[in-house]
């Protein structure tokens, strides 16, 4: 699969042993930044990613940021994007089987790497069971076309 992922600086250490990780794995890895502890600000990064989502140039995305709660915040201003914040497997498992997100976001100061590693793993490895919970993302999109006039 091709993922892109990002990261502010907070989450820069984090990222880079995601991004090995996944590679490891045989996905294909697009890295938008950011490329040191340097102070950056998360919205440019996470602008670029969901834009990249939404024009379906990779599969899915990986946001990180101190916390998992800023980048979904940016994220998911873009239209067609479902970024969702997990803490851990379940939290990540439930983020693509209920909510079909495409975009997984994660706090570098809340888990450690291979707790991280484990829900990246859960989130790629689980389908959207679709069903009852389609209805609730059609509402969304209904939210996202009302607010685009």
């Amino acid at each position: 699969m091709e993922i892109v992922i990002g990261s502010d600086h907070s989450g820069f250490k984090l990222k880079e042993f995601l991004k090995k990780s996944l590679q490891k794995s045989g996905h294909d890895v697009a890295d938008f930044g950011c490329y040191s502890e340097e102070a950056v600000d998360w919205p440019d990064i996470a602008l670029l990613v969901a834009e990249t989502i939404a024009r379906k140039e990779y599969g899915k995305g990986i946001l990180i940021d101190g916390t998992g709660g800023a980048m979904p915040i940016a994220a998911n201003k873009v239209p067609g994007i479902i970024a969702v914040c997990a803490y851990n497997e379940i939290t990540a498992r439930f983020a693509s089987e209920h909510d079909d997100a495409n975009i997984l976001c994660l706090g570098a100061k809340m888990l450690g790497d291979l707790a991280a590693e484990a829900a990246v793993k859960a989130w790629l490895q689980t389908p959207y069971a679709g069903g009852r919970h389609e209805r609730r993302l059609a509402k969304l999109r209904d939210i996202e076309k009302k607010y685009s006039k």
